[in-house]
């Protein structure tokens, strides 16, 4: 088949066992910044050596720097990609758009590969990627046989799926939940799996786990795969042991080179491998619900015994390499190498001697030089050229081979490397205080007295603008796009879109990289939501130069961050509200209770009655808040942050309530008066920060 085997490389021993085992090529950690911080991954000298290693076995290797980043550490992760690109690393998987932006001008022919954790899940999405300088984008794991269908029809980069592996409950890249709770992000590459916990649907939390998903498996999907044309397989796993690793993409391996699906018994060992109460196919087939959801109890281990034996290697050297040769007389003998992508080199060798026995033919010569097994190339074809009457011995031959593959080895290292930009301008740093928004879930939010306060721009989400006949005069009337849609969407988005910016709605607010092309011709304003993750300023400039109007930056940020950031754009920081955990592609509220009682009110309930309220998103999602409100009205240092605005994110709050809150942060702002907070509040992690 001609999908790739991406396989997980936690360590040195997991990588020798997805290399031994038939993958096309592995990705892992190598310095401080990536998803998986708590692996194993690898130091300077074992990178080398998995570099050597895996390109011998005509295996790629691609480089995870895939967590969001500060400004102080975007520097130190630019100097690792250098290193890998002087390395020959073959691609690098980057999450973070200020990184993104520093990597394709400092390090202009690196391949830059989409995470998961961009939450790309449409057409427009992917292609916004791909336009900004991705060669391949991994699209989200929630995404159906149809949807990826259609993204790889539109989208010229390659599409990557997970095929194997842990599933989250929440979108990858849009989960605060670990970071809210315990303080560590899984944005950062910290994640606590809190979700794996128990927890009650509107009930107190016993041993139910309604938000531990099954592992996905897809090893009968990989035919279907190939057809819709998807580049890559990607096996999740780089917290597992290398018995798993060497387990599970041996099975792949077997089944994508002899194109079929997998054996009972075949099965039977990807389940002792590793699963949480089996396997699904859920989200590829389209069937959310209660079959989807499972977990390991603790102390349960695999019971299948890791393999000791090596295995038989089974890559396929991954790089074509064409060669020229010509023997002539009176002349050193030459050797042309040249590579898939053009690169090329020459080599060359002793003058050839007059034959004594038997001459060098061009069949003998193009056999010898088509012997590159255990080089990590592949010679797909040989033009000899061989006056008559000559000779060149064996070892010349091998000698000029073996030369030019390690020029061409050289040639392919050989990138370009640029000064890193300058940072952006700080040209929009707000001198005064900052201007008061309001986020409102639902019109009964909307009344007179709020209006009355005069906030200087409320935000409602689309769907919800689309049934007022009317919008009053005085704020900006912003459009919050669904956090989650896909391609067959946008039709009727459009048209909310149209309908909405007739009755005075100005501007939109945009949560996911996928909002920007479809809001491109729309003639509205656009801001930038917590959901696009700007985390450092860079990020911040990269989404100007795209147009937006301003931004809301991470609340995984910290107070002295925001302050330093550069503010190229006019930025905007939630100060008040139940911060969302998350969002997900299953309805919790059905699956827990076994009924749709969406419009109700709903709660999580944890292990020390804490309630979390679950709240209705487009598409039939679900989102679930915080069980605490941030709270700022009794401090005054937010002001001196350089916001331009600061958002109060109304969610369960009563239309009374929000105005009374909101009254209470415009004396704050205006007179500086203190509101005392409620009894049961957090300041998010403006104060703590996150691991």
């Amino acid at each position: 088949m001609s999908i790739e085997l991406l396989s997980p490389a936690g360590s040195p021993e997991s990588l020798r066992a997805a290399v031994e085992s038939g993958a096309g090529a592995v990705y892992l950690g190598y310095g401080s910044y990536n998803a998986r911080r708590s692996a194993a991954n690898f130091t300077e000298e074992e990178f080398k050596e998995a570099l050597a290693f895996c390109h011998a076995h005509g295996v790629r290797v691609f480089l995870t720097l895939n967590i969001l980043l500060t400004d102080r550490e975007l520097p130190e992760a630019l100097e690792t990609a250098r290193q890998a690109c002087r390395e020959g690393a073959d691609a690098v998987l980057v999450q973070d758009w200020g990184l993104l932006d520093l990597l394709r001008k400092a390090l202009p022919d690196l391949p830059l590969h989409a995470s998961t954790q961009m939450s790309i899940f449409t057409s427009g999405g992917a292609e916004e990627a791909a336009s900004d300088g991705c060669e391949r984008v991994v699209i989200a794991r929630e995404c159906t046989k149809e949807e990826t269908a259609e993204i790889c029809r539109n989208c010229p980069a390659e599409i990557e799926v997970f095929i194997h592996g842990a599933l989250c409950m929440c979108y990858s890249g849009q989960c605060g939940m670990s970071a809210l709770i315990g303080g560590r992000s899984g944005n950062r590459g910290r994640c606590a799996q809190p979700c794996r916990l128990p927890y009650g649907v509107n009930a107190p939390a016993k041993d139910r786990r309604p938000l531990s998903l099954k592992d996905s498996c897809l090893s009968d999907r990989l035919q279907e795969m190939e057809e819709i044309g998807v580049a890559c397989g990607k096996i999740e796993g780089r917290m597992r042991r290398p018995g798993y690793v060497r387990t599970v993409t041996g099975i792949y391996a077997k089944l994508l080179n002899e194109g079929r699906k997998p054996s009972k018994k075949e099965r039977q060992a990807l389940e002792e491998a590793f699963s949480r109460s089996g396997f699904t196919e859920g989200y590829w087939l389209g069937r959310t619900g209660p079959e989807m959801f499972g977990f390991r109890p603790e102390g349960e281990t695999s019971g299948r015994k890791e393999e000791a034996k090596t295995a038989v290697l089974t890559t396929t050297p991954a790089i074509q390499v064409k060669f020229v040769c010509r023997v002539i007389a009176g002349e050193p003998s030459t050797l042309t190498a040249e590579d898939e992508k053009g690169r090329r080199v020459t080599v060359t060798g002793p003058v050839p001697e007059a034959a004594r026995t038997r001459e060098l033919t061009p069949e003998e010569l193009t056999a010898r030089l088509k012997k590159t097994g255990g080089t990590g190339y592949e010679c797909v074809e040989v033009k000899a050229e061989t006056g008559a009457g000559l000779s060149l011995p064996a070892s010349a031959i091998n000698g000029l081979r073996r030369r030019a593959l390690e020029a061409l080895a050289e040639a392919r290292r050989e990138r370009r490397e640029m000064e890193a930009p300058p940072m952006p301008e700080d040209l929009c740093a707000r001198k005064g205080k900052p201007a008061l928004t309001v986020s409102l879930t639902e019109t009964g939010q909307l009344t007179e007295r709020l209006l009355s306060e005069r906030p200087a721009r409320i935000y409602l989400p689309l769907e919800k603008l689309n049934e007022l006949d009317t919008l009053p005069d005085g704020p900006e009337w912003c459009a919050i796009l669904p956090r989650i849609w896909r391609d067959r969407d946008e039709t009727e988005l459009k048209s909310m879109l149209l309908r909405v910016k007739k009755q005075g709605v100005m501007s939109a607010l945009a949560g996911n990289i996928g909002h920007l092309p479809l809001l491109r011709d729309s003639g509205l304003k656009v801001y930038g939501d917590y959901g696009l993750n700007l985390f450092n300023s860079r990020s911040l400039g990269f989404m100007r130069d795209k147009g937006l109007a301003g931004a809301c930056v991470s609340y995984e940020l910290r107070f002295a961050q925001i302050r330093d950031l550069r503010k190229p754009l006019p930025i905007e920081a939630i100060v008040y509200g139940r911060l969302p955990l998350m969002i997900t592609e299953n309805c919790i509220i059905k699956t827990g209770t076994g009924e749709c009682r969406c419009e109700m009110r709903n709660e999580l309930w944890d292990r020390t009655g804490a309630l979390f309220p679950m709240l209705p998103a487009y598409g039939h999602r679900t989102e679930i808040e915080n069980s605490r409100a941030l709270w700022l009205a009794d401090r005054t240092d937010w002001h001196r942050l350089g916001l331009s605005c600061g958002r109060l994110r109304f969610t369960t709050e009563s239309g009374l309530e929000c105005a009374e809150i909101f009254h209470k942060y415009k004396e704050n702002v205006e007179n500086g008066m203190h509101a005392e907070p409620p009894r049961d509040f957090t300041r998010g992690l403006y104060l703590r920060g996150v691991e």
